[in-house]
């Protein structure tokens, strides 16, 4: 009975999401609502992009429901302190409220970079002020417990850079989409395994959202005007939605979970290549005197574009790597330390680089040779 708990909010999300994809296309192709096109852009051709926009209001609106039932009604004991966490959903609705309206109006006519980051700081501050925030760093860099004056504010910090890692990661289709869903399939099991049925219930219910939309992202390509993106709206929502299933998840907090040694890393181990990849952009163009927050064709799935894969072939490549980190880590824990596994997850990801580099400079050769020949 708790997993149908979980099961029938995440099937009914797919069919809402489902039914609401296709009633947006008709709105945003109505009004002329597109993504623009520029250099930056790999498509060359109008695509709606206002698919994010039922994301928030569905997992809002089944998480209440849901929770409403099953607290209020009775219809399942969970066996969950649910007095300890409620105001956490609580700022979570908060915020994923405030970052939608944010996003529909940067969709619609664009807003500020300067007050889309002060949004972003304001919501990030709604989960420490609510008692969700870092408060045990596991053994990591020899550090276990810290005091709430530095775990309010690198909870802010990191909340603020996985909602910008899900954003700048938006490049290709269905990679955010398929990211965002790989973790939170990955957190929502633990979840279930951990005995934290409400958690759960919104990892499976974001997951189930960002099934059909997925779909139109993707396979939209061979049915004319089937295709949508989910814009700033949609990319923002989920950061916030996933950085609080990882926090929570990280937390120390036995009315959550039961203590797990290797929380910290396994939490925070499916959003490596998000992460990794914007600290990885964020130092290149530091090192070429570039400015940090102008956007550039730098991040992995260009890299992947270059090197000579597809964007179905890349998407799927990344996604692939993620999973991996993520089993990776679930596994090496439970053998070894937090700092090696850390440790090993960097190794691999400057290693990875290092081929990586070299594949695609070989391919670029290639090309200029043949345009040479040609010519």
């Amino acid at each position: 009975m708790k997993l149908l708990v979980v099961f029938i909010p995440f099937i009914i999300a797919i069919m809402i999401n489902r039914a609401f994809i296709p009633f947006i296309m008709l709105v945003t192709y109505k009004k002329r609502l597109f993504d623009p096109i520029d250099e930056r852009k790999i498509h060359r051709r109008i695509i709606p992009r206002l698919g994010g926009v039922s994301f928030a209001p569905v997992q809002c609106l089944l998480l209440v429901i849901t929770m409403t039932l099953v607290f209020k009604a009775n219809l399942v004991n969970i066996d969950v302190q649910s007095w300890a966490f409620l105001s956490h959903f609580m700022m979570l609705v908060c915020g994923l409220v405030i970052l939608s309206m944010v996003g529909i109006g940067d969709d619609l006519i664009g807003v500020n970079y300067k007050w889309k980051f002060v949004t972003q700081i304001l919501v990030a501050s709604l989960l420490p002020l609510s008692g969700l925030w870092i408060n045990d760093l596991y053994g990591l860099g020899f550090i276990v417990k810290i005091p709430f004056w530095i775990g309010m504010p690198l909870t802010v910090f990191v909340i603020v850079l996985i909602i910008n890692a899900i954003n700048l990661i938006d490049g290709l289709d269905g990679l955010c989409s398929g990211l965002v869903g790989v973790s939170c399939l990955v957190l929502g099991s633990l979840f279930v395994f951990y005995g934290a049925w409400v958690h759960a219930l919104f990892a499976f219910i974001t997951l189930g959202v960002l099934i059909p939309f997925f779909y139109y992202n993707v396979f939209g390509t061979k049915k004319r005007r089937r295709q949508i993106f989910m814009g700033d709206t949609g990319s923002m929502t989920l950061g916030f939605s996933v950085a609080f299933l990882a926090i929570s998840l990280a937390m120390n907090n036995q009315y959550i979970k039961p203590f797990s040694e290797g929380a910290l890393v396994v939490a925070f181990s499916t959003l490596i290549i998000p992460v990794f990849d914007v600290a990885r952009v964020m130092l290149v163009r530091w090192r070429l005197g570039n400015p940090i927050f102008k956007p550039d064709r730098n991040h992995l799935h260009h890299k992947f574009l270059r090197a000579g894969m597809t964007h179905r072939t890349a998407m799927i490549s990344i996604i692939g790597l993620a999973l991996f980190f993520s089993i990776f880590n679930i596994v090496l824990v439970e053998y070894v330390n937090n700092n090696a596994v850390f440790i090993l997850d960097i190794v691999m990801w400057v290693v990875f680089h290092l081929i990586f580099n070299r594949l695609e400079k070989r391919k670029v050769i290639e090309r200029v040779q043949l345009y040479i020949n040609l010519l």
